[in-house]
């Protein structure tokens, strides 16, 4: 098959889940998150210092130009603990290591068994980011709200055993 009809076919398949994940945000923030969010601004994240995981989120959100998304912060926190892009693929595979970690939830198992169906090639990556979540201590449940004055460098040695990190391309100094 032709390799320029491979690679369309595989952006069509992206762009589709971009959409799907777009789409099914806001719907299922309003029917599924009933809590407060955090209030907070990513220009209130870079105000606090270097080292600390709030700082870190705050630069993860302005790389990306993103704002926190109210009620649902905690996806951001789990990209930068984790060194996940915002890529498609990244994303999905950021849902396989939070299941393999323990987070269960409705939009999880939505964007994992979509994610696997519609983009098979990545399948080996998704595993992996599942053995990576499998292998780590659990961090699905904390509350960040309260983790951001913390040490991004601790609370990931924290998390993550040492052959994580390395799955991660991850250092703890």
């Amino acid at each position: 098959m032709n390799t320029n009809i491979i690679k369309k076919t595989k952006t069509l398949r992206k762009q589709f889940i971009i959409w799907l994940f777009e789409h099914s945000q806001r719907i299922y923030t309003s029917l599924f998150k009933n809590h407060e969010s955090w209030n907070l601004t990513k220009n209130d994240l870079l105000k606090l210092p270097k080292p600390t995981f709030g700082r870190h989120l705050g630069e993860f959100l302005d790389i990306n130009n993103f704002e926190l998304i109210p009620k649902v912060e905690r996806h951001d926190c789990y990209h930068v603990l984790c060194n996940y892009s915002t890529k498609v693929e990244d994303e999905i595979a950021l849902q396989c290591l939070c299941f393999g970690n323990g987070k269960r939830s409705p939009y999880l198992y939505g964007a994992i068994i979509l994610g696997v169906a519609i983009l098979p090639d990545y399948y080996p990556y998704y595993y992996k980011s599942y053995k990576t979540g499998k292998s780590a201590n659990a961090f699905h449940h904390f509350d960040y709200r309260q983790l951001l004055n913390v040490s991004i460098q601790e609370f990931i040695s924290v998390i993550f055993p040492k052959s994580a990190l390395t799955n991660l391309n991850l250092t703890v100094a």
